[in-house]
């Protein structure tokens, strides 16, 4: 873990070091064997400083929420994200308690293994952190946030959204002494006895901060959902994590029904793609998470039902299973479509979506960037041999016109085309 500004300057020398040498390792001239084994080795490397480096800069953006039990265990790594997040360095901290940068640094180095309790209620207390309660962050209200639940001890079941699931048929009463028993018992079917599926640490990406609980009871709903389609048989074993069969996929948006052909095209590649309306409350229009088999999910909400968001958000999860569901962060991603200019872990899987759907070298040749009328759309996705809805939404993101080529995204098309209801 990175504690402090220089080790921070210090990771990013690292990286780029490192990143030096993959790219001379390209250019040797040794045998193969040796040369994947070298190549495999940096890459390890490289992915657990970026990870340590993306999770310093998400604490310092003060845009994340730890939803976590506080107990003594966990607490020492939960005073350290606080202090970062807050905006404090040792030295401020240090301070703060009337001592040294450098105690504090040793404080942190071992997990305030020499602290006494009375000292780690005071720190708590600087930084705002409850040893039995929650932390809400330095932004509490922030929308950008990543969630983690330690255990189900930590969950306040009281806290879900349960009318509501009971009346979308999540939760069934029969049987049960209360409301609250269902929903224990529904979480244990979906993600086992440890909830480890459901818990997993969530990094939520949009401009309206979520109902936390809502976002967990939908996860637990998507996994349901995706373990059934694991136990059909009729997904692959193993994700195929080569990004060559992506183009096959965007060629399928042409077809009038693309949106099942989608599902049966990734389940091919190890992928479960899940159907599921959001909950109030939590402004989703896509995530990415994992299986408990290790399959990646895909879920969309179809909160927008047009084919241009159709295939934006999926490309869009689709980038997080490529670049980021299985590095160290171990994070699920949970998106509400928006501009992704201050999170650069957004704004890869942004990139990762315009890319594959249409080329870099494509989008420079389409005229219909500039003319903005439905025929030269049309001409234009013919040509690429996509579905016209694919151009006319990137060219409405681009130019933040959202009043024009209506007629060509596909209003109501996607639930129409895969039997859901509204």
């Amino acid at each position: 873990m990175i504690y402090n500004e220089v080790q921070y300057k210090v990771s990013i020398t690292q990286m780029n070091k490192l990143r030096a040498s993959l790219d001379e390792l390209k250019k040797a001239n040794e045998p193969s064997w040796l040369v994947k084994a070298q190549f495999d080795a940096l890459q390890s490397q490289i992915s657990d400083v970026e990870a340590e480096i993306t999770e310093f800069e998400l604490l310092k953006e003060g845009h994340t929420k730890f939803t976590e039990c506080s107990d003594l265990s966990m607490l020492p790594r939960i005073l350290i994200q606080a202090r970062i997040a807050k905006g404090m360095s040792q030295k401020d901290l240090g301070s703060a308690l009337e001592m040294t940068a450098q105690q504090i640094q040793r404080y942190e180095a071992t997990n305030y293994m020499g602290a006494s309790l009375s000292r780690l209620i005071q720190v708590s207390e600087i930084l705002g952190v409850s040893i039995r309660g929650v932390w809400g962050g330095a932004e509490s209200v922030a929308a950008n946030s990543i969630f983690a639940w330690k255990d189900s001890s930590s969950v306040d079941w009281e806290k879900f959204p349960l009318k509501e699931m009971i009346s979308k048929g999540w939760l069934s009463l029969s049987g049960q002494s209360s409301p609250i028993q269902a929903a224990k018992n529904f979480f244990e079917q979906t993600a086992g006895p440890q909830f480890v599926s459901a818990l997993h640490r969530k990094k939520f990406h949009g401009e309206n901060s979520p109902n936390e609980y809502s976002l967990l009871a939908w996860q637990a709903r998507v996994l349901q959902k995706a373990k059934t389609e694991i136990q059909k048989g009729e997904i692959a074993r193993e994700f195929d994590f080569r990004d060559t069969w992506i183009s096959s996929l965007v060629e399928l948006s042409t077809a009038l029904d693309a949106p099942v052909k989608v599902r049966n095209f990734l389940a091919e590649k190890g992928i479960i793609l899940v159907i599921e309306e959001h909950l109030k409350g939590t402004y989703l229009d896509g995530a990415a998470m994992l299986a408990e088999s290790g399959n990646p999910v895909i879920a969309l909400t179809l909160r927008y039902d047009r084919l241009d968001n159709f295939w934006f958000v999926l490309l869009h999860e689709l980038g997080h299973v490529f670049l980021h569901l299985f590095d160290s962060l171990h994070m699920d991603f949970f998106d509400e479509e928006k501009s992704s200019q201050n999170d650069e872990i957004e704004k890869d899987a942004d990139e990762f979506a315009l890319n594959h759907l249409i080329s870099p070298e494509a989008w420079e040749l389409c005229l219909s960037k500039f003319s903005l009328s439905e025929e030269s759309v049309e001409v234009d996705a013919h040509n690429l041999g996509v579905h016209p809805s694919i151009l006319a939404g990137r060219i409405r993101k681009e130019r933040n016109n959202y009043t024009i080529l209506n007629n060509l995204l596909g209003h109501g098309e996607v639930r129409k085309i895969i039997g859901q209801t509204s």
